[in-house]
């Protein structure tokens, strides 16, 4: 009997994780300020599982690939890889889904800094 339970309550747990996660797959925009000027990204993210991947199009780096993407809830993280003035330049994006149309990202520019933006779901 304790061990049906213990099954149970775990299957509802998964169920729950499952229900409350992130719906990001789908093509998203951003433009937002920043120290060189206006920056205009769109984001086509792909989730499997925790997993996320996909393609980015920004005024910084041009084309890129998500890396090291994962969605844990309404918690997204990944990295963007790419070169600016010659200069290899490596991005990580943390950010959080406030509804199901808009994310919060924080990006912080290796040996620069950070920048807020608000990725909006393209529909």
């Amino acid at each position: 009997m304790k061990t049906r339970f213990a099954l149970i309550s775990a299957l509802v747990v998964v169920a729950l994780m499952i229900v409350h996660a992130a719906d990001v797959t789908g093509k998203w925009t951003s433009t937002f300020e920043t120290q060189v000027g206006q920056q205009v990204y769109t984001f086509d993210f792909v989730v499997k599982g925790s997993t996320l991947t996909g393609d980015i199009k920004g005024s910084l780096l041009g084309d890129s690939k998500v890396e090291n993407g994962k969605v844990d809830g309404q918690k997204i993280t990944f990295a963007e890889n790419g070169s600016f003035m010659g200069m290899p330049l490596h991005l990580e994006y943390v950010g959080e889904m406030t509804s199901a149309d808009e994310i919060k990202f924080t990006r912080n520019i290796e040996g620069v800094g950070s920048e807020d933006l608000v990725a909006r779901r393209v529909k």
